[in-house]
């Protein structure tokens, strides 16, 4: 399957496949989750809740990407559950309990999404086989485990999303959580403690919350305490190819 052969929103199966002959490394679902990769599913439009749907009276594609229904799919889940996905506008919202449910065969993925990491999965492979670096320049480009405050980062982010950032960094989920950008968490007596990596929150804001790139750079040129992160975030999006 080629490039041109790859579907605007692929099955599993196709994007396995797909993947498969362009890394030639076997491909799965949890391996396509554990790279980033958004899965969505048709939803037929539903009177009982309106606010998902819109002006989309025949139904939308809704994406899959908070953290316990990725985790549950990554897991072996018989099927899809999801509890927390986007209206046709692109704002979060949560579903009604207990959610809704679809069959793993109704999983999609995005044609660029696809594109996208192979692409950069093919420069990490080459960078692979270049020669060892300087130390010191390596160094740097490693993540660092100091972060910048909860104040600081609805400073620099909030104005740039439509959910409610502060509510989204108490939930510490998905991006905002540890195993996104969270690199340290205060306790219930010093929650000003807990901090993240800017870097990583900005790449996910992007991926997730398609918060455009260039919004995110002139958010580490004009605010002081993003300045000392500027350095690692244009390496980081030199490596990305960004």
């Amino acid at each position: 399957m080629t490039i041109t052969d790859l579907p605007f929103r692929a099955t599993t199966a196709q994007a396995c496949h797909w993947l498969t002959q362009q890394t030639r490394e076997p491909w799965h679902l949890p391996r396509l989750l554990e790279n980033g990769l958004i899965p969505y599913v048709w939803l037929d439009y539903d009177a009982s809740q309106p606010e998902l749907f819109g002006d989309a009276n025949g139904g939308y594609p809704a994406p899959i990407f908070f953290e316990g229904d990725t985790r549950r799919l990554a897991a072996g889940s018989d099927d899809v559950l999801i509890t927390i996905t986007k209206d046709v506008y692109r704002i979060v919202a949560q579903l009604p309990p207990p959610g809704i449910r679809r069959e793993l065969h109704e999983l999609r993925f995005l044609k660029k999404d696809l594109e996208r990491l192979a692409g950069k999965l093919e420069r990490a492979a080459a960078a692979a086989l270049l020669p060892p670096s300087d130390p010191v320049v390596s160094e740097g480009v490693q993540e660092s485990q100091a972060g910048i405050s909860k104040d600081q980062v609805l400073i620099a982010f909030a104005t740039l999303l439509k959910i409610n950032l502060e509510q989204a960094l108490d939930g510490a989920g998905g991006i905002f959580g540890d195993e996104g950008a969270r690199v340290k968490t205060g306790t219930k007596k010093s929650r000003n403690k807990t901090l993240w990596n800017p870097v990583t929150l900005a790449l996910g804001l992007n991926d997730v919350y398609r918060v455009p790139m260039p919004q995110l750079k002139r958010a580490f040129g004009s605010h002081d305490f993003l300045r000392e992160w500027e350095g690692d975030w244009k390496r980081t999006l030199v490596l990305l190819g960004k």
